[in-house]
């Protein structure tokens, strides 16, 4: 997965799960944490994360609000919602059965 596109099918995924613990988070620090989390193996780019950002929001998934960053900037600070915690259950659902049937091929094929 260290091609950025790779990332595109489990961006909300991520996105959902890294809000469902770290609240209040801006665009810049969830590129950062995805970063950082998978060891540099994964990245969300700019221009897959905010068009998704702006999705989960009007899915009602996540809402934002403006904030003043440490270097006294104006940035978007974004929350899960109840229904984003549901999503991010079924989310998480689909990602385990997803992945439990690649790792039956791996192992039997």
């Amino acid at each position: 997965m260290s091609k950025p596109d790779s990332l595109q099918g489990t961006l909300d995924l991520l996105v959902l799960k890294l809000l469902s613990r770290r609240p209040r988070l801006h665009g810049y620090a969830i590129m950062s944490a995805i970063q950082d989390m998978s060891g540099e193996v994964l990245r969300a780019e700019e221009g897959s994360l905010y068009p998704a950002l702006h999705r989960m929001e009007e899915a009602g998934w996540i809402k934002a609000r403006t904030i003043t960053t440490d270097r006294n900037r104006t940035a978007r600070a974004y929350e899960i919602t109840a229904e984003g915690r549901r999503r991010l259950d079924l989310e998480e659902e689909r990602w385990r059965s997803t992945t439990d049937a690649v790792n039956y091929v791996l192992k039997h094929a």
